[in-house]
């Protein structure tokens, strides 16, 4: 249209002037001819059959552009790719509302949200796509977690998906000292759907009552419509008696949805993602140091591990997965370096020499590695090793300290975060719950177990060190640390306990040994004391 325009107003203006200008003539070229022709008066225009058939001849040869619609799946941004396929209601109802309005009013939570799904929201949108799965399920990770692959739960549950223990293994995730699947953003994705695939086949096909069951359980959900049957009332979703919590958890996932579908007034604030791969899967073919992973790839080791969060130590577990996400570029330089690497460049190695009483698990804990990892390491099948047995232990390549979102970093830190005025540190003794704990604190369980990175249902060890944060008003009495004293020659428990001010039993517990038993000299034996009350007296 804009081109026609453009050609009738030139024709006009040369039929006006008398001049033969053309289009594709030199502006000095039309300066010369304006400045050599005299200036005649100008007529008033007349339709002349010259300009219609001019107009005819453009109209003939205009290229008029095809409209083509894009598929969702061709769009710039994955928002737009998901909010165009979205098919869940979003009624008006008082519990929707109002989840939708804090998600508005908090623009600066959906923005650290949105960098946090970036890297993994492609692969999840696909999986979804390939499965033929609502698309407000890719939404469902902002509700479970705010997409922090880290995040634990008061209930024991963990990662984006937030699985709990006997779910995820149920679903095939392992969850064991090395490797939590639940903290897998790979493979809790594939888990966690083939999960609600199950539960909206369990529920006849309704979605609403199948996330409903995703988060309180499949057998709460069956009870309320089994009783609203019995009462004859409505078995909605919505005229269910369900949990608080879970009462929130589907609103919150419709209000999100709802926010996305009408983009344009709602979510011009949520940061836009590409709509295109970021991350790709690299499969090691044996244990691979994560930092040696880094290394290769020339990428940082806390990125790295934040984008393959699972892996709870330095290294992957020697028996698997191998499995690493990493940005297109870095995975394409560390998957050419698997091609030709053998198995033992994946890790490094040091030859132990076995010293009579260790033990494999003992040698196990020196190296910050397992049993059954020495054990596979060197053809073992059984746990006998003799003194003076040699044996390989793949070793971490750098201090572990460096490993800063391994478990015990990520312990470290978060005990280090100050929370009240006063730390004090508690020895986990054999028979200790939180629960005991927070009381002789007199502290919230909950927050007791936040402090530690756990749940208040988490099972306790002997010898695990725990923090309690307390308040101005609660001035500890004394600070309680970990000690190893080595046996002298007449020492006696009752001496050494009274020393240390602890008691026999304790010390029994600590040590796993019994006051029958004679103590001999250089023996070690581990402590728990209150180091503002020692005494000092031999």
């Amino acid at each position: 249209m804009y081109m026609k325009k453009w050609i009738a107003l030139a024709i006009s203006s040369t039929l006006a002037t008398g001049c033969s200008l053309t289009p594709w003539q030199t502006d000095s070229a039309a300066n010369e001819t304006i400045q050599t022709v005299p200036a005649k008066p100008v007529a008033e225009p007349v339709e002349t059959n010259a300009v219609t058939e001019a107009e005819a001849i453009v109209a003939q040869n205009e290229v008029v552009p095809e409209i083509i619609e894009l598929s969702p799946q061709q769009e710039a941004d994955l928002w737009q790719r998901i909010r165009r396929q979205l098919t869940m209601e979003a009624p008006e109802l008082p519990r929707l509302v109002s989840q939708r309005n804090w998600y508005l009013n908090n623009p600066y939570y959906m923005e650290r949200v949105a960098k946090r799904a970036q890297p993994f929201m492609y692969l999840i949108v696909d999986e979804i796509e390939r499965r033929g799965m609502p698309l407000e399920l890719a939404l469902l990770p902002i509700v479970e977690s705010a997409f922090d692959p880290f995040a634990y739960s008061h209930g024991r549950a963990a990662g984006v998906w937030q699985f709990i223990p006997g779910t995820a293994r149920h679903y095939g995730l392992e969850i064991n000292w090395w490797y939590d699947g639940r903290r897998d953003v790979y493979a809790a994705t594939h888990a966690a759907l083939d999960y609600l695939d199950a539960l909206q086949k369990r529920f006849d096909g309704d979605w609403l009552h199948a996330l409903a069951a995703y988060n309180s359980g499949e057998g709460r959900v069956a009870s309320s419509i089994r009783r609203n049957k019995r009462a004859g009332k409505p078995t909605d979703f919505w005229s269910l008696d369900l949990p608080r919590e879970t009462r929130a958890y589907v609103p919150k996932l419709l209000a999100l949805a709802d926010i996305l579908k009408n983009y344009d007034d709602y979510a011009k604030h949520w940061l836009p993602i590409d709509n295109k791969p970021y991350l790709a899967v690299v499969e090691a073919h044996s244990q691979i140091d994560l930092a040696k992973a880094a290394e290769i790839a020339e990428l940082d080791l806390d990125t790295l591990h934040h984008y393959n969060s699972a892996y709870n130590r330095w290294a992957t577990d020697p028996v698997g997965p191998h499995r690493l996400l990493l940005p297109i570029e870095n995975a394409s330089k560390l998957q050419t370096w698997l091609a030709t690497a053998d198995s033992k460049e994946l890790v490094q190695w040091t030859r132990h020499q076995v010293k009579s009483g260790e033990s494999l698990l003992v040698i196990a804990k020196q190296y910050h590695t397992t049993a059954k990892a020495i054990q596979q390491a060197n053809n073992i099948s059984g746990h006998i090793i003799r003194a003076g047995d040699h044996l390989l232990v793949p070793v971490a390549t750098r201090d572990l300290d460096e490993y800063n979102l391994s478990a015990e970093q990520r312990l470290v830190s978060k005990q280090s975060q100050s929370r009240g005025a006063y730390k004090v540190e508690h020895l986990v003794v054999s028979g200790d719950t939180l629960w005991d704990i927070s009381r002789e604190y007199n502290v919230n369980l909950r927050s007791l177990a936040s402090w530690n990175g756990m749940a208040p249902t988490d099972p306790l060890r002997p010898g695990k060190k725990l923090v309690v944060w307390l308040p101005h008003s609660e001035k500890p009495a004394g600070v309680v640390r970990s000690l190893h004293y080595k046996v002298r020659s007449g020492d006696s428990l009752a001496r050494i306990a009274s020393r240390f001010n602890v008691s026999i039993t304790d010390i029994e517990k600590w040590n796993q040994i019994n006051r029958n038993n004679y103590l001999q000299p250089g023996q070690q034996l581990k402590l728990f004391v209150d180091v503002t009350r020692l005494n000092t007296q031999s």
